[in-house]
């Protein structure tokens, strides 16, 4: 079972709605760039009618106090950028998590398939349930 694991912006959604709760001894890391993916993926979530903006602004507010480590350092973001550029990606975006779960991680927990497709050959990839409690 893992220990350090990175997590993308569904599974940090799923935690700070209560939805997923890890179990203890996860160490759960995230690239920089999660804090303003959540932001998006919520107001995106909002506009969409699946959730109201008085819920997306709670979920939004409890993740802000989670306890998560971000990472983005100048080694992770060169791995990143060759992860991208040898897997011909668009962005770097999906590569910073490859990266960092390559660099300080066990695995990648996602559920996501672009990030999975990104990871595969690179990093074990887990769906959320593997961390949880309940």
């Amino acid at each position: 079972m893992p220990k350090r694991v990175v997590i993308d912006p569904d599974t940090a959604i799923l935690i700070a709605s209560g939805a997923l709760l890890p179990s203890e001894g996860y160490a759960i890391l995230a690239p920089t760039l999660l804090r303003s993916q959540v932001l998006a993926t919520l107001y995106a979530r909002v506009r969409d009618g699946a959730l109201s903006a008085e819920q997306g602004l709670a979920i939004n507010a409890h993740f802000a106090k989670l306890k998560f480590r971000y990472l983005g350092d100048a080694v992770m973001r060169r791995r990143a950028w060759a992860i991208a550029d040898r897997q011909g990606l668009r962005s770097t975006e999906l590569a910073e998590y490859v990266a960092l779960a390559q660099l300080q991680a066990d695995a990648l927990v996602t559920e996501d398939p672009d990030l999975a497709a990104a990871a595969e050959g690179e990093v074990p990839v887990v769906a959320p349930r593997t961390i949880a409690t309940n």
